[in-house]
């Protein structure tokens, strides 16, 4: 009876191991674009600001508005609330969406990215 347990053990722990090893906890499309396209310059780690300002709780905030950042004055005076809708556009073209931000990236041509991208952002807090 314990050889049989073991051997099960032995087993399942293998198998484990090899769902570990391969994409059997992959990430969300989401996090996948954010780490491709935003995280050298972004994290969404709460008051972590790097190049870029934290992108923790985006969805919702106003634009230019997250403390220790020195945003473009275009930024903080735009007014603007980060929504998908808004987001969308913003990460379409976002020197057209608001010239003069100090952002050089070209943008999310991809919709499907952008919504991928979207959907990670509002689960980040």
């Amino acid at each position: 009876m314990t050889e049989k347990i073991v051997s099960m053990i032995a087993l399942l722990s293998a198998a484990w191991l090899t769902m570990l090893s391969t994409d059997a906890i992959a990430e969300e499309p989401g996090e996948t674009v954010f780490k491709k396209n935003c995280a050298i310059c972004h994290t969404v780690d709460a008051g972590k600001n790097k190049i870029g300002p934290s992108l923790a709780g985006v969805v919702g905030r106003k634009a230019g508005s997250v403390p220790g950042f020195a945003y473009s004055a275009a930024n903080k005076k735009s007014g603007d609330t980060w929504d998908a809708q808004t987001l969308d556009t913003y990460l379409t073209d976002p020197r057209k969406f608001m010239p003069g931000t100090k952002m050089v990236f070209a943008g999310l041509k991809n919709p499907e990215d952008r919504k991928a991208l979207i959907e990670y952002l509002m689960k980040q807090h």
